[in-house]
């Protein structure tokens, strides 16, 4: 019987509860519901939301399920099973999430940050397959790193291995992970929507309106880079200053560790065309010359499904 598994990707914007299996080293997303974080103020309502969409995904019965596989922002602690405070998830101290799903299904439960379980998605289904050392960054509504070092996932000794998005850039900029120029406040969702408010003020208080502000439009990272693409001079300087320093970013990972790849997904994977050109500039002026030209930069092969088939590859064990 081809073993089944069952996915929870939380996220600091959405949710999603999926069923898979792997087969031939390809991992297929079988049925998938998602819904918004936002609308749950309290951790356990929205578990207990996830406990009914799995139910619903696998018509009630699990005896072709083996395992479950969560994907979270940290920080957490994958062997206690406990989800840590993550920055993006206000409200969720010390939630025993392993502890919880496992009384309800009585199935094996794994537990892993979710750029950790997208570095491994990658790695084993995607754009990492038979690297031996690769870095994932996860550049969505936050910024995280997986590590991939000498063919191992490395979370460091209290798992907090790979938080680059505390490293700090400069210093003034957008806030990410609790810091003003982080590298995640220059290069996340949440952040990238900081700078453009910050430019739309400026340009408000030298009583120029931009666009952005007019009624029903949402300032999002979205909206920027699609104004940016019509040609709109404030947005084009915005996704400009996001894509420098990301190459910024990039150079401090290649010169530490001298990865084979980068891989990065979310908002690179829709934007690579205006990324590479700048970020390949930066590094080839910040980084040392053998770093550099050993390391390939990729979007996520997996793409929009990588959420998906991460949470997936986590409930492997």
């Amino acid at each position: 019987m081809m073993e089944k598994l069952i996915g929870i990707d939380i996220g600091g914007t959405k949710c999603a509860v999926v069923t898979g299996y792997n087969e031939k080293q390809i991992m297929k997303v079988e049925k998938k519901q998602s819904f918004s974080t936002n609308i749950y103020k309290d951790p356990y309502e929205l578990l207990e939301h996830c406990v009914k969409m799995i139910m619903e995904l696998v018509d009630g019965s699990l005896k072709e399920y083996s395992a479950i596989g969560i994907s979270c922002g940290g920080p957490l602690d994958s062997e206690k099973g406990l989800i840590l405070s993550p920055p993006n998830l206000i409200g969720w101290d010390h939630i025993e999430i392993v502890r919880y799903f496992k009384e309800r299904f009585h199935l094996p439960v794994y537990l892993q940050n979710d750029a950790n379980a997208c570095a491994m998605a990658e790695w084993k289904f995607g754009a990492g397959k038979g690297c031996h050392n690769m870095v994932f960054l996860t550049f969505g509504t936050g910024l995280g790193a997986g590590l991939i070092l000498n063919d191992c996932l490395y979370r460091g000794v209290s798992e907090m291995a790979g938080e680059v998005g505390h490293i700090r850039l400069s210093r003034f900029g957008p806030v990410g992970n609790g810091k003003m120029g982080s590298f995640e406040g220059f290069c996340s969702g949440g952040g990238i929507a900081q700078l453009a408010m910050q430019k739309i003020q400026e340009q408000l208080q030298k009583g120029i309106r931009h666009p952005l502000l007019s009624d029903g439009c949402d300032i999002t990272a979205k909206s920027v880079f699609e104004m940016a693409r019509k040609g709109d001079a404030l947005c084009v300087e915005i996704c400009d200053i996001v894509a420098e320093y990301l190459g910024y970013g990039l150079s401090v990972l290649i010169d530490i560790l001298n990865p084979e790849r980068i891989i990065i997904g979310s908002i690179y994977v829709r934007n690579e065309d205006y990324f590479f050109p700048i970020i390949h500039k930066i590094i080839e002026k910040e980084c040392l010359p053998g770093a550099a030209q050993s390391c390939k930069i990729h979007k996520a092969m997996l793409e929009e499904q990588i959420g998906d088939i991460a949470a997936l590859t986590t409930a492997m064990g």
